[in-house]
């Protein structure tokens, strides 16, 4: 029998679309029990090394690739890496591309000390081009774009970093593919001792790693790991949720 909106809630309520095509895309997807195939920028980074490792050791992914400028330095069955400098330029690697149904995007700068014409070309114009180039090859992609708290959706804010970063999380969403979320998490606690490339990070970890039960219990709703991160990305992929960006709070529940 067809499902519709009526035959599941019985014709007496009206029942939010979106709810409805999240309903089915469960079912659908637990009955063919879809492993993930996915993508996975910025995996040198304390993040995107996090959201690796933790694919790599769950069930539910079933191939990775890694697209970096340089290797990560590891070897696994279930993981390919790609060395490409150029991420404004993807033409070479089309054929490469194709056959994924999720992409972690966890490559990313610090705005300190950078213009924002700078910051956009990185922020904005890279991950817009990297992500036209996956729809196009994968039309069922879900997109996780990691992003920040304080980002700025309104694009009219002071904050420079936080207007760009709103601007691409609007238009990722907005860009077509099956499923985007955009991830806004606040302090990450580094897992597997996953480092930091950026140099203020580099000094402050240490110090909120040993601090971090405390500041868990003072800030719950701002702090998670990249374990964590990872896991509502698979969560996503896999069950889809109404929430489209996710903050911190939402990060650690979906995981």
């Amino acid at each position: 029998m067809k499902r519709t909106m009526a035959s599941i809630n019985g014709g007496k309520n009206k029942i939010d679309q979106k709810y409805f095509n999240l309903y089915i895309k469960r079912i659908h997807w637990r009955k063919i029990k879809m492993k993930i195939k996915t993508i996975i920028t910025g995996a040198t980074g304390m993040v995107g090394r996090g959201v690796l490792l933790e694919c790599l050791r769950n069930d539910a992914v079933e191939s990775v690739l890694v697209i970096n400028r340089k290797s990560v330095g590891i070897k696994h069955p279930k993981l390919k890496e790609i060395i490409h400098e150029d991420f404004f330029n993807l033409s070479s690697l089309a054929e490469e591309l194709k056959g994924y149904n999720a992409c972690y995007f966890c490559l990313g700068v610090s705005s300190f000390r950078m213009s924002e014409t700078d910051y956009r070309r990185i922020t904005y114009d890279l991950t817009m081009n990297f992500a036209k180039t996956l729809l196009k090859n994968n039309k069922e992609m879900t997109f996780c774009y990691v992003s920040g708290t304080g980002t700025d959706s309104s694009e009219q804010g002071k904050t420079m970093w936080a207007r760009v970063k709103g601007k691409t999380e609007n238009d990722l969403l907005n860009m077509g593919f099956a499923d985007a979320y955009t991830f806004r998490p606040a302090y990450i606690k580094p897992d597997n001792n996953t480092p930091s490339q950026t140099p203020l990070y580099k000094i402050i970890l240490p110090i909120a790693s040993v601090l971090h039960p405390l500041i868990k219990l003072v800030f719950p709703k701002y702090t998670t790991t990249t374990n964590a991160i990872c896991k509502a990305m698979i969560n996503v992929s896999l069950e889809g949720k109404e929430n489209k960006i996710i903050e911190s709070r939402y990060i650690n529940f979906f995981s």
